[in-house]
This record gives structure tokens, sequence and C-alpha cells, in this order.
């Protein structure tokens, strides 16, 4: 594989002319540079008028390579050659480097080059770049490539260090100008053979010119200065350090690779350079890697115009009210810093009267807003700042926050995050983590990549009060009065979500935008007078657990759990009255000719859920085959499960009766080894949660359980 490198513009604050006096210095040896062990001219050329002065060289290295691998080699030291073509009258230097030794085996190409900074005749500007093709090596390809690669890299930072010591030596000799070049006075005769010709005998052409590609005009200048000068979407060494921070040398060649390769094939909207670096940095600066994460990432971005989140968002009142989350000043590095009560938010009522669309949407636009934070805190505090702090409160973290539907909807946020906002998060302080958050902490962490873990700081009980606490990343006077500083938090202190505020799939949206996610958790219903609402669920294998959450918004429901070996045969009516067209097509699935007891059977006893009521359950299955889970309206009078009322048999009662149930249900099912130990399986009267009892490992029973909160 070809390894590259790419340099960004770095710049000397000296004039051209001082520069190359600075730079002829280093030959023929330069005991700055122990590497360089010294050089030899073999051949150089002049221009007539002096402007082009071309060198050739044999350069001799010293390579920091093992005894053993220099002795298999056959050689002590390495040769390479080295051409410089420097354009006094362009100002500009072309170096050029290649190889002489293993030629034939290991290919190196280098290219530098100096020119005038575009902005400022008074300064130089130096670019740098390399690519290394080992083809073979006695079998040790890997070795001397990393050992190449660390030597280069090592040596980048150096021959700048090198340039500038030579500038102040120089300086202290009182050296601080050298004029610049002035063509010769040229003879009339002369002048008319040049004409004639088109160029100067003894210049070298335009196209020939350090980074010239287009040929002169007549008439026009040689534009080799401006081919060389660096322009607008090229990056400097002061800016990456000064907006970016420290990078080092292969980190500084990747992101410009990246970079430049998404100014060539990219079709839209670049990235931002501290956006690009995220990615990077994510995958190691694996440039490959870095590069499919962020085009899926642009990709994503362009489909459901994140770009635009900011100023399209607006967050519905409900979730101002009962989200318990916002920004607040920022930490002692400079992040903004955000504040997150977990422990006082009802995940569960959000997630029910919302829907994951909404809250994924809000949690997008915090993370825009971290990202604008992020650029505005550095320009105020004048130093890179690319990562946000978050503040995690759990005080009042129970069960109710571990039901399955939330965690799985949590997940599904942590994954949207993680490819599409990497590297954001610098720092995670969660306070005040109840015994219970192990346990969340053991099903959300493996969704979290380990760079993000690594920056979690998780404190029990009061802990975070004193040395080792908030104290060490926040100031004193930024500490939030509910956990005993002194700042007023505007933090909404949250609160349950009323259920008359629980949504169904039939209201309908109040935004354009395009949604995120195609599929919701929760599924609403209409249950009508004799035409129940079921859905089934087939188990290939025994002990599978088939659990549920639901919530009846409206009306009285009776929930009921049957098992048949035959498939039922999906059966749809569409209503066609008006009172019954908000029910819009009822699905009948046990058919009305089916004889419970013989067809089908009864898993569960039937269960009377009251308006208003979370009812949460599962089911142990001990046979394979088909289950139907059964929503009927609750009706006093008696009914047995062989006269049970059918879609086809209350048409014309609805003619005059519009009388309906209204639910939002949830189910999965998961194999019995998953179901144990899981969130489905924690036991509390808060969440309402069931827990399998101690005959649920029991092969030969099958065992379900239901709760009911209010």
């Amino acid at each position: 594989m070809v390894q590259k490198y790419q340099s960004p513009v770095r710049v000397y604050k000296y004039p051209f002319e001082l520069v190359m006096a600075a730079y002829e210095k280093r030959f023929p040896t330069c005991p700055e540079i122990p590497v360089f062990l010294g050089s030899e001219i073999l051949q150089e050329s002049k221009s007539d008028d002096g402007a082009v002065h071309i060198v050739e060289r044999s350069c001799k290295l010293n390579v920091d390579a093992p005894r053993l691998l220099k002795k298999i080699a056959g050689v002590e030291y390495v040769f390479f050659i080295q051409k410089n073509t420097v354009n006094w009258k362009e100002r500009t230097l072309l170096i050029e480097a290649h190889n002489e030794t293993f030629a034939n085996r290991v290919v190196v190409l280098e290219t530098c080059s100096y020119s005038v900074h575009p902005e400022n005749e008074e300064w130089t500007c130096f670019e740098q770049s390399a690519s290394l093709d080992i083809k073979s090596f006695f079998g040790f390809e890997n070795t001397v490539e990393k050992i190449a690669m660390k030597q280069y890299t090592a040596n980048i930072k150096r021959g700048k260090e090198v340039i500038e010591h030579y500038l102040k030596e120089l300086i202290s000799q009182g050296i601080t100008f050298i004029p610049r070049w002035t063509p010769p006075p040229v003879s009339r005769q002369k002048e008319k053979r040049a004409l004639a010709v088109g160029h100067n005998p003894g210049i070298v052409p335009a196209e020939s010119c350090m980074h010239g590609t287009t040929k002169e005009q007549p008439g026009s200048s040689c534009p080799a200065a401006e081919t060389a000068s660096p322009d607008a979407d090229k990056l400097d060494a002061d800016y990456i350090e000064r907006y970016l921070g420290q990078l080092t040398p292969m980190q500084e060649s990747c992101l410009i690779r990246l970079r430049q390769w998404l100014q060539e094939m990219h079709k839209g909207k670049i990235p931002k350079d501290e956006h690009i670096l995220r990615f990077l940095r994510a995958r190691d600066f694996n440039i490959d890697k870095a590069r499919e994460m962020l085009c899926q990432s642009l990709t994503w971005r362009k489909q459901y115009q994140v770009d635009y989140i900011l100023q399209t968002w607006r967050p519905p009142s409900l979730l101002e009210d009962y989200y318990t989350g916002g920004w607040h000043y920022q930490d002692k590095d400079g992040r903004p810093l955000y504040i997150l009560r977990l422990g006082q938010m009802d995940t569960k009522g959000l997630v029910k009267a919302l829907g994951e669309e909404v809250l994924l949407r809000h949690v997008l636009s915090i993370n825009e807003q971290g990202q604008k934070r992020c650029e505005e805190n550095t320009n105020l505090f004048g130093r890179p700042i690319t990562s946000w702090t978050c503040l995690v409160d759990l005080d009042g973290l129970n069960m109710r926050h571990l039901w399955r539907p939330g965690v799985k909807a949590l997940l599904r946020i942590i994954e949207v995050v993680e490819d599409n906002y990497p590297e954001t998060l610098g720092r995670l302080l969660i306070v005040r983590a109840p015994r219970v958050f192990p346990v969340l902490w053991t099903l959300v962490s493996p969704f979290i990549n380990e760079n993000t873990r690594q920056k979690f700081l998780i404190y029990s009980g009061n802990n975070y009060q004193g040395p080792g606490g908030l104290v060490d990343y926040l100031d004193k006077d930024v500490i939030p009065d509910f956990l005993g500083g002194e700042c007023m938090c505007n933090v909404p202190e949250g609160g349950l979500v009323p259920k008359s505020l629980y949504q169904t799939d039939e209201e309908p949206e109040n935004s354009d935008h395009i949604r995120l996610w195609t599929e919701t958790i929760y599924h609403s219903a209409n249950v009508l007078k004799g035409a129940p609402h079921e859905i089934v669920v087939e188990i290939l294998e025994g002990e599978s657990v088939i659990t549920w959450d639901f919530d009846i918004l409206k009306g009285d429901v009776v929930f009921c759990l049957f098992h048949s070996k035959r498939a039922p045969e999906t059966s749809r009516k569409e209503a066609t009255s008006s009172s019954a067209s908000t029910a819009g097509e009822n699905v009948q699935l046990i058919d009305k000719s089916w004889i419970l007891g013989v067809d089908y059977s009864c898993m569960e006893s039937p269960l009377v859920c009251r308006e208003g009521e979370s009812i949460q359950g599962s089911h142990v299955t001990r046979w394979p085959g088909f289950y139907v889970l059964q929503w009927k309206m609750h009706s006093s009078l008696p009914c047995s499960g062989t006269s049970l009322h059918r879609v086809d048999d209350v048409l014309a009662s609805l003619q005059v009766s519009s009388h309906k149930c209204k639910l939002i249900y949830y189910f999965e099912v998961l194999a019995s080894k998953d179901f144990r130990g899981s969130m489905s399986s924690l036991e509390s009267c808060n969440s309402g949660f069931s827990q399998l009892s101690a005959a649920t490992t029991s092969s030969n029973q099958s065992q379900s359980s239901s709760l009911i909160s209010r």
C-alpha cells in the first residue's frame, strides 16, 4: 500500500530571499539534522539572465534502523537524488527528491516548494508532499514501512526548526535584507532574437517553472507564481494550531488529504475543518475509514436536511416543559456545558406523548447547537474548543427509566449521534448515581464508542462534592444550585407527563420535515364494539418470551393471549360509514369458524384494563406456533370465547354508534436467555414492569405475568 503525506502551508514571516539564504546554509552538510550526513553536487546550471538556478545533488542519509536489517540489506547508508529549481524572478523554489538506494524495491518521492505568500509579499510559504511505495524488501516490508514513516515524520517538524535556526543566525550576523533579483541589461539585438523565438534562449519556459502547468501566451507573464501561491482552500499550520489544536504531521496530512478529496469529489457543501477532524479522530486517523464514515454522514445530513435544523426546528411546548436539559455556561476548559437532569425526566411519558421522532430531532438540534457554541468559544477564548461537557444528574432515577421501549429508543438515538457527531463529547460528568445505575450502564455502554466511554466520570451519592468532584472541572460560580452551588440554573424540573397528552398514529403531525425514522416503537389502535384489535406473533422454538407494554387512552378493554398451531388468515374489511372511518381498516385474525379449545387455546386469563391504565407483561412460550395478542372492548355482558362478535356482525350497529376505545402498544419477542436479567425482567411498582417468576426457567411450564400501573 502506498503511504502518502501532505503538509499544511507553513509560513515564515521573512522575505523569500532571506529564507533562501537560510536554506542554502543546510548544504553541503547540516549538523542540525543528524540523519543528513552530507551532499555532493552532481550538476548545476543557470539561465543566461541568472533568474533560474538548477542544482542536482546526491544526499547521504543515515537511517535509524536495526543493525540486523542493515546487514540483511547490505547497506549502511541511503542515498537520495535531490533536484532544486529556484526561480528568482518568480520567487519560487521547487525541490524534487527520490531515492537512489533500493530504487527497484522501494520508491520514495518527495516534492517541496517555497513561494511568496499570496497576501503578504514579505512572507514565504512552504509546502511538502511525499509518497512511499515498498514493493519488496526481503520479507521486512512492514518493518521498513514503520521505520520510514517514523523517521520521516520526526524530521518534518525538525525541518522548519532548522530554517528558523539559520534565519536567526543570519539576523545575528546583521543580515536582515537581501535585495530581489533584477534582470541584467539586454542588448537590442538579443531582445529582437528573443521576441522572434518567443522566449529568452537561456530561460526555463513557463511550463517548466515551479508548479507551472499552463503554457505562456504571447503578451502574458509566466503564471508560475500564481500557480505556486497557496490559495484560500489550503490550510496553513498556524490556522491548524489556532483553531484545530496540536496535531502530529501525519494527522495534519490526513486532514489535508481528506479535505482535498472532498473538494475534488464531493458534490455539495463541504463540512468545516473541525467537523472533518472529528471523523478522523473517531477512526484513529485511518483516512479510508474516516472518509467512508463522513460520506455516509453527509448523505444522511442531506437526505434529512439536518443542516437547516436550527432554522426549522421549533420544539413543542410539551417538550420545553418536561425535557429537563439545557445549556449552562462552560467548564474550566472553556467547553460549553450542557446539563441534563435525567432522574427528573419522565422519559416514558415523553416517548408516548411525542414519539421517538420528536425526541431524536430535539437531540440533533442540541448537537448542532453544541457545535455552534464550540465555534463561538474558540473565538472567545482564543484556543481551539471542539467538544462540550455534559453534566447528568441521576437523582430520582429508578426502574421507571429502565422500561424496555424507552431504553430501545435511547439506544437508537445513541446510534444516530455516534454515527454523525463523533468526538463531540469532551467529558461526561454523572452525579448522584443511584444503585440502579449499573443496570442501565450495563445495557447502554456496549453501544457507546470506546473513546467516548473513556470520557465518563461517575459519582455516586455526594462524592461529587469537594476535591476530586465537580470543582475540578467547573468553576464554583457555575455549579448549579440543585447540586449545592450558587448559580441559578434555568433547566426545567420536569415531572410526569399527563397521559391525556399521549399521542396516537391518527393524530396528524404539525411539521413538514422528512421523517428521520420510518418506524416507531409504539403503535396505536382503535377497538370498536365487537371488533377486537389483534396482532399475531410466530414463535419458531419454545421458551421464547413475548413482552408487551400498552396504555389505554380511552375506554375499557379486555386483553387476551391465544395460541394456535394453525396460521391465522388475515382478513381486512374497510369501514364504510362516516362514523367508522376514523378507525381505518380492521384486521381479522381469528377466524369466526374456529372453536376455542380445538383450533386455538387461551394462554392468558382475560385481563380487564381500565381507561388511563398502563399494562406491562410477558409470557414465556412453551410451544412453537402462532400467538395472538387481542384487545377487545370491555362489556358488562358475559361473553364466551366462541361467541365473539366479528366485524361482519357489527358494521350495521356502527352506523348508529361511534363509540370506540383507543390504545397505544408495543411488543417484542426475546429468547429466554436474552430476557432474564434484561430491563424487561426488572420488577418495579413504579415502572409497572413484570419480572419472570422463578418458574420461568422451567422448560415444562408456560408462565406469564402482567402488571398494572395507574
